[in-house]
């Protein structure tokens, strides 16, 4: 089916879009399969560019800088969300799936984005928020306003409360963002009443799945998107959505420690896979190979691995791979057991190492091992750039897709120290739950030494930046040798010009001093030091690129501590 940009809405008037003469992606050079191997780039809008100065990062911001991105090196773009939202959880929270919010443009702004990334050749792939709306949502509202026994109610999950009166939640889940999952209304007649149920913020009420208007609804949201042009879709809690029948009770009141490590009534049920094969069957209708991304956290990889079955997405995140510690035997277990597991279901391994909701690398590595994906200290920041170079070395020689989160490549770190009062991340603001430290790795990244905001625009920016920042920014380290900066743009370029980099579904292990990760993917050989210590390893070729000093003598090659190599044969 080809791409009909038929008619655009945009947040105040009705426009007609040019017609598409050729397909939505005729522009972007055709490679078949182009999702297997693909490196793409993570935009969070409100901290990439601004073109206003209103302080926040938008639309056309992120058009201005297409050509960064493309000279950087990556094959597609992820934007978070962007839709019309009250931002009570950084838009997550979707008061309206088929406009932008006048914080970030207008729909006129994302046509013109998706076109001319098009024309610089990267795809674009948006934000889909399937298992939950904003409160403000028009459903919802007409929901409250209502009452009992409203058929929009039945769109999502409200439930009478348990006690004599009502007074206690329908079950003893807890919220994500920590406190009950349950809130209860106050009814149009000024009473208590119903609860309804949120996994997250009490501002995100959950769908209920089970309702065919929900399906239909977001059958129609899917086809307005991929008229519109983009490439796919990052679900959001894709493993999420469908709740297990009767919602029963969990009976663990540390729920938060169970996730990721048990299936969760409200998590990964097998009915979800129902809704991604009817999904993947509106995707393959339409041409330049599209495709859906799941943001699945699950118990282990070989459950990931379900939801990338043939017939339903194409890739699913690799938690596991981004939890794993800086250590070379860890680090195998789980490339073998996520290789093992995509295998089976002809799916690519995806390798991430930050995003916009854990600490970012150069900071977890920094610190002692064991303190999660959510860390307040900075650790030893010399460390942690020197390991997350490595690291992303490592990633990027493995099979599969490679996701990079905007500023890791300039070797950003978290900023650790922001005033609680500059701080937004809603799980701040709740008692219990999520540590809320999410805002230290949503600062805007900067692009000059000077200015009000480091070249992010020119009023300042929605969260501070620390001074250090004007020599990471992409004018400070383009051209420089030797900067994170230029590292990316090497490892990129090399992983375009070198077929066996990327491509296929397994590596060969060659033998390697304890500590040291030594691998072989036809002509290229990729060798990581994860210890404190220099290594001294056969050279494997002709040195193709390296995350730190290299000596090479005599057929030889020193690599010092947290070092990686790339080496060719060719």
């Amino acid at each position: 089916m080809t791409s009909n940009r038929s008619r655009i809405k945009d947040t105040m008037s009705q426009h007609s879009a040019d017609p598409a003469t050729t397909s939505a992606v005729a522009t972007v050079a055709h490679r078949r399969d182009w999702w297997r191997d693909a490196v793409i780039y993570q935009v969070y809008p409100r901290s990439f560019a601004d073109s206003n100065g209103d302080g926040m990062g938008d639309l056309e911001g992120v058009r201005s800088r297409l050509p960064y991105l493309r000279d950087l090196g990556v094959d597609a773009v992820w934007l978070s969300p962007f839709y019309a939202s009250p931002q009570a959880d950084a838009g997550y929270d979707v008061a309206d799936y088929r406009a932008v919010d006048p914080m970030f443009g207008n729909l006129l702004d994302a046509d013109a984005l998706i076109r001319d990334a098009h024309e610089v050749g990267l795809r674009v792939i948006v934000d889909l928020v399937p298992n939950h709306s904003s409160d403000q949502h028009e459903w919802f509202k007409r929901a409250l306003r209502e009452g009992p026994g409203s058929p929009l109610r039945e769109r999502y999950h409200f439930r009478p409360g348990k006690g004599e009166n009502g007074e206690l939640p329908p079950n003893d889940w807890e919220s994500i963002f920590g406190g009950p999952a349950w809130t209860r209304v106050t009814e149009p007649d000024g009473t208590p009443g119903e609860w309804y149920l949120h996994l997250f913020a009490p501002e995100q009420p959950d769908f209920n799945w089970e309702h065919p208007a929900v399906s239909d609804e977001f059958r129609s949201i899917l086809r307005f998107w991929l008229d519109m042009g983009v490439d796919g879709f990052r679900i959001d809690v894709a493993h999420g959505m469908v709740k297990a029948e009767g919602l029963p009770d969990l009976g663990s009141h540390d729920q938060l420690k169970l996730l990721g490590n048990d299936v969760m009534p409200f998590f990964d049920q097998d009915g979800v896979h129902d809704i991604y094969r009817n999904w993947r069957l509106i995707l393959d209708e339409y041409d330049g190979e599209r495709i859906f991304v799941a943001e699945a956290w699950t118990p282990t990889v070989e459950r990931t691995a379900r939801y990338v079955r043939p017939d339903e997405l194409h890739q699913a995140f690799n938690f596991q791979y981004l939890g794993t510690e800086w250590d070379a035997a860890e680090l195998r277990e789980v490339i073998d057991r996520t290789l093992e597991a995509m295998r089976p279901v002809g799916a690519p391994a995806t390798w991430v190492l930050s995003n916009h909701d854990v600490t970012r690398h150069a900071t977890r590595y920094a610190n002692p091992p064991g303190l999660g994906t959510q860390i307040r200290t900075a650790g030893d920041r010399e460390l942690g750039l020197r390991r997350a170079r490595a690291a992303t070395l490592l990633m990027l020689a493995l099979p599969g897709s490679a996701y990079v989160y905007q500023g890791e490549e300039l070797g950003l770190p978290d900023v650790v120290d922001l005033p609680d009062e500059v701080r937004q991340d809603p799980a701040f603001f709740r008692g219990a739950g999520q540590d809320g430290f999410r805002d230290g790795c949503r600062v805007p990244i900067p692009w000059t030494r000077e200015g009000s905001s480091y070249g992010f625009g020119s009023g300042g920016s929605w969260l501070p930046q620390p001074p250090e920042w004007a020599e990471l920014s992409v004018e400070a380290q383009s051209g420089t040798p030797g900067s994170t900066l230029e590292l990316y743009r090497a490892a990129l370029a090399a992983r375009r010009e070198h077929p066996d980099l990327g491509a296929g579904d397994s590596v060969e292990w060659l033998k390697a001093p304890e500590g040291v990760l030594a691998f072989r993917r036809g002509e290229f050989v990729c060798v990581a030091n994860t210890t404190s210590e220099s290594v001294t390893v056969p050279a494997h070729g002709r040195l193709l690129l390296a995350s730190g000093e290299v000596a090479e003598v005599q057929g030889e090659a020193k690599l010092p501590a947290d070092t990686t190599v790339w080496w060719t044969t060719a």
